[in-house]
């Protein structure tokens, strides 16, 4: 019974864990889509495969504006704004 529940248990984590990665490859999917706005063919296809390559340096400067941003707050308020301003990226 035990190796049931932790096997289900292990499921659903994992399940989750896959279902906000797909969030933020969408997120940044449609980041990207909206600054290729007005190019086209070969030059759009580019900037694609650019932009979504380049996923690791957009969270770590999300992560640079959204702390900066959080200058002067603490605790929880803080924790609070981190979480809302990465998830808006």
């Amino acid at each position: 019974m035990k190796a049931i529940l932790s096997v289900a248990a292990l499921s659903l984590c994992l399940a989750s864990g896959a279902a906000w990665a797909e969030t933020a490859q969408q997120s940044l999917m449609a980041t990207c889509n909206a600054e290729a706005a007005g190019k086209k063919g070969d030059e759009r296809k580019q900037f694609m495969s650019e932009c979504l390559s380049d996923k690791k340096k957009r969270q770590q400067a999300r992560m640079k504006t959204c702390n900066a941003e959080a200058a002067g707050k603490k605790g929880d308020e803080r924790k609070q704004f981190m979480s809302e301003c990465l998830k808006a990226s």
